[in-house]
């Protein structure tokens, strides 16, 4: 048993089995999960409905199968059914800036590790551009042996290589930073997180082509947006796993997402991953932009602000239960969530009944990508007594997703960046789920 700082240290008690997991905490493990739900469609008291008899079925053939079906499309869209799951808009300045502002992702309602580029989370400092890819260029130039100009059609012409990595936004898991812990859905709050199989060129191979100058030991990243948003990159990053994306989840870029040409960081910043790049200048030192210093800069206890903390923390979140769902009825149930790590793969994620006092190690889905998604599951039984759940995440370079409480004594309080804090969601008896600080 492990117990986080702070918290009353559990007695050591040898390790249960399935079934006194089940009567002491309701963890249960994979196998004993799946067998009992296999019988629950017999059972009349049960968290899952069972399927209708065949007697209380409606006659007849369904009107689905009496009619041709419509058309086929050349571009398909999710059933009308799916339309309440959609992004989560906030346009905080209205419509004095309509372009400025979030649109999350609905983490909450969506399952597996790839997010579909319609639900891709966005947020703009100065609306969407529209770029025609044939008047588009990206210059290479500062301190470089060669300047070079190239056409989106030539970068298509590269060989490319593709990742599957998340794109998380330096402010998600802001709202969990306020005073009161808000009551909206998990998507509302830790949904700017993404992630997508990414398509493009190595950044190293254009800058090799350009021949980098020796005194060239950062970068400066420029969009062709209307915020010109700009970011320093330390060189040894763009050489390393850096891409000119040009294609997102199979197809080209969408125009929220930079079209027609993107750079990504795996792991880094999401507002670093500079959308609409039209432009990379090498420098000797950083640039010091608006972007990367009244913005992305974190305000210490001392009254000094720390910058440049590139690497997103090790950070998970259980997105069911969680707020805006409500347990239907005591018994069997699965929590699920999402963990990542800008340092690399996700190692291990335990999951706690008890607010942190206890822990209990879920199963990851394979496959476990670096600084990618993951998934984890834990199957479990609910009594119908007052739990507090939450998520523990620890990466492959032993990194520990901190608790809410050490991770505020860290800052001013007017931190609002880089919380990778441990989320609590209290479930009632009731059923009712509720955003908790513990």
């Amino acid at each position: 048993m492990e117990a986080s700082e702070g918290q009353k240290r559990l007695p050591t008690v040898s390790a249960p089995t399935p079934i006194e997991q089940s009567r002491d905490r309701g963890q249960i493990d994979r196998r004993t999960f799946l067998t009992r739900s296999a019988g629950m469609a017999a059972a009349t008291a049960t968290a899952w409905a069972a399927p209708a008899a065949a007697a209380d079925a409606p006659a007849g053939v369904p009107p689905s199968m009496r009619t041709p079906g419509r058309p086929m499309s050349g571009y398909g869209q999710p059933s009308g059914f799916e339309k309440p799951v959609a992004r989560i808009v906030a346009a905080p300045y209205g419509a004095v800036a309509p372009g400025t502002g979030a649109a999350r992702t609905p983490i909450h309602a969506l399952e597996g590790t790839i997010t579909p580029s319609g639900l891709h989370f966005e947020r703009h400092h100065n609306g969407i551009p529209e770029i025609d890819p044939a008047a588009h260029q990206l210059l290479i130039h500062g301190l470089v042996g060669k300047p070079l100009a190239f056409t989106v059609q030539a970068l298509l012409r590269y060989p490319m290589t593709s990742r599957t990595c998340f794109i998380e936004c330096a402010g998600n898991s802001s709202l969990n930073t306020f005073l009161k812990p808000p009551q909206v859905p998990a998507g509302a709050i830790h949904g700017m997180v993404s992630c997508s199989e990414w398509s493009g060129v190595p950044l190293a191979v254009l800058l090799d082509e350009a021949g980098v100058d020796p005194r060239g030991r950062w970068l400066l990243a420029e969009g062709a947006d209307g915020a010109a948003m700009s970011r320093s990159v330390p060189l040894a990053k763009a050489l390393d796993d850096a891409m000119i994306a040009l294609y997102q989840n199979g197809e080209r870029l969408r125009p929220e997402q930079g079209y027609p040409v993107r750079l990504l960081l795996p792991g880094w910043e999401g507002n670093m991953s500079v959308k609409w790049l039209h432009r990379i200048k090498l420098t000797e030192g950083p640039m010091h932009t608006k972007d990367e210093t009244s913005k992305y800069s974190e305000p210490m206890p001392d009254g000094n602000a720390r910058q440049f903390t590139f690497e997103m923390g090790v950070k998970s979140v259980i997105t069911r239960p969680s707020v805006g769902m409500k347990m239907q009825a005591p018994g069997l149930h699965e929590i699920a969530g999402l963990a990542w790590s800008g340092a690399g793969k996700i190692r291990k994620v335990d999951v706690s009944l008890d607010g942190g006092m206890s822990w209990c190690e879920a199963v990851l889905q394979e496959p476990i990508f670096s600084k990618s998604l993951t998934r984890f599951r834990l199957p479990w039984e609910w009594n119908g007594a007052r739990v507090q759940l939450q998520s523990r995440a620890i990466d492959e370079k032993g990194n520990v997703q901190p608790t809410r409480a050490s991770w505020l004594a860290q800052y001013a309080p007017e931190q609002r960046y880089h919380n990778n804090s441990i989320q609590t969601w209290a479930i009632d008896a009731d059923g009712g789920v509720s955003n908790v600080y513990l």
